[in-house]
């Protein structure tokens, strides 16, 4: 760290090993995600009824699971390359969980065989918040730029 008005903390060691593993936790929500939108649900061993039920969400469901995904990714990438913008990310992530934690839970009526396992559903929540409040405290320790 130097003593001018710009001053940098270095990034601690917890820095690389959070970002690497929320990066690959994050690209399975990424999978997942792409899966769905490239059609390639028969070849991931669905069911006729579920690829049906996965291509009827609405549009505004799909938008919050594309913001949850691409932002938990996009925040995991700016942690590793120091970006203050990851906190930023985190926020549109946490967004996108909301909403999609809403339509799974109260809009949409979702078959046996597709709903989200209840250990899943808490480490991504676990892993959202983890990584934003994450990112909120390396931002404020002077660590992203």
């Amino acid at each position: 760290m130097t003593t001018d008005g710009n001053a940098q903390a270095s990034a601690p060691w917890h820095l690389w090993v959070i970002g690497v593993l929320t990066l690959l936790f994050n690209a399975m929500g990424i999978l997942s995600y792409m899966t769905t939108q490239l059609g390639m649900l028969a070849e991931m061993g669905m069911t006729p009824e579920q690829i049906a039920f996965m291509e009827s969400f609405p549009a505004w469901s799909t938008a919050f699971w594309a913001l949850g995904v691409w932002g938990a990714f996009a925040g995991s990438v700016l942690l590793l390359l120091r970006s203050r913008w990851a906190v930023a990310a985190m926020v549109v992530a946490l967004i996108g969980l909301v909403g999609t934690t809403i339509a799974e839970t109260v809009v949409l009526d979702v078959p046996a065989g597709l709903e989200t396992p209840l250990p899943l559903k808490v480490a991504i929540w676990g892993v959202t918040l983890g990584l934003s409040f994450y990112a909120r405290r390396m931002a404020q320790a002077g660590v992203l730029r």
